[in-house]
């Protein structure tokens, strides 16, 4: 495995052998597997679970790990292609990334969607140029339109949890005070839809998922044997549910222009999940979110606190996937 960049790159059978990797490694572990290896990360944006599952699970398998925060201790790098560099960044990545490769055997990279121009971010542009970059195995640690690693220890979590592979899984739209990136809810569609489920999105008018992400998740649920749909009525969406996955993110109508998308959130306060958004749910229904949440705002204490919630779960399963990932590229 070079390139750990996207569930939709792998077949059903990769993916589930994958995560057979991440149990076998967390039963049996293996303290020399990647002695002498080096992880580098490149974090453009913050991190808390990415950050420290990746140098706990490199750690855990005996190899080393370096992290570099642009602009934080180092130079700051350029991003744009053509810039004329006399702002604050002191080096372009087309120097900066080939560098830091060549000095690990993989590198991880964190850089999310700029936010302003929804084509150039579907493409995945920013990421592109990092990959054309990188000649050592490269992980993506969140981009423009996708949180591979997140996705595959959500895949991970519902099978712990033995959801049926039939079972409805509901993505939800819910509140936050700004425009939040697309790249969880795409690679949370994806996930689910690739595991076969009965996918809802459940969004407020202004906020569907752009056509792109959708169709490639149909495709991907039409392999599977699952099924997408996209909804502005939560009630029905979660009508039977055996998953509700929160999500925040901006608007699609208004990308870019933060003054309409929160015109159009503003009115939006009540997609915060409590409890009585199971009423019609299957009882033992569960709560999932990647995290970081804002707590009575996205989802309430009641739901966090309570037995539905399995968010902690998710982030401990961050570090068993990712090992596996590690493990394939480097041992």
């Amino acid at each position: 495995m070079k390139r750990f960049m996207d569930l939709a790159d792998f077949s059903r059978e990769q993916i589930l052998d994958l995560l057979a990797l991440a149990q076998s490694l967390q039963d049996q572990p293996q303290p020399r597997a990647l002695g002498g290896k080096i992880l580098g990360l490149v974090f453009f944006n913050n991190s808390l679970r990415t950050l420290a599952s990746f140098q706990a699970g490199m750690a855990r398998l005996g190899g080393n790990t370096f992290v570099v925060t642009p602009g934080q201790g180092t130079w700051q790098l350029e991003t744009r292609l053509n810039a004329v560099m006399n702002g604050a960044a002191a080096e372009h990545i087309r120097e900066g990334i080939p560098v830091l490769a060549s000095y690990c055997d993989v590198l991880g990279v964190r850089a999310f969607a700029d936010g302003k121009n929804l084509e150039k971010d579907i493409d995945e542009t920013l990421f592109k140029m990092i990959d054309g970059l990188c000649d050592k195995p490269l992980i993506n640690l969140e981009s423009a339109m996708n949180h591979p690693c997140q996705a595959l220890a959500d895949w991970r979590t519902l099978d712990e949890l033995q959801v049926p592979q039939r079972a409805k899984f509901v993505l939800s739209w819910v509140y936050h005070p700004k425009a939040l990136p697309l790249a969880v809810p795409a690679a949370t569609l994806h996930m689910a839809a690739m595991r076969g489920m009965e996918v809802v999105v459940a969004r407020p008018e202004g906020f569907a998922l752009p056509h792109e992400i959708m169709d490639k998740a149909r495709a991907a649920a039409a392999s599977s044997g699952g099924s997408v749909v996209e909804t502005s009525d939560r009630d029905a969406a979660l009508k039977g549910a055996n998953v509700l996955y929160a999500k925040e993110w901006g608007s699609t109508l208004h990308y870019g222009d933060v003054a309409a998308d929160s015109r159009l959130r503003a009115d939006l306060l009540e997609w915060c999940v409590r409890e009585r958004w199971f009423s019609g749910a299957l009882p033992g229904a569960k709560l999932m979110h990647c995290l970081p949440v804002r707590r009575n705002v996205a989802v309430a204490d009641e739901v966090l606190d309570g037995p539905r919630a399995v968010v902690k779960r998710e982030a401990f399963n961050r570090l068993a996937v990712q090992m596996a990932v590690l493990h394939r590229m480097l041992a």
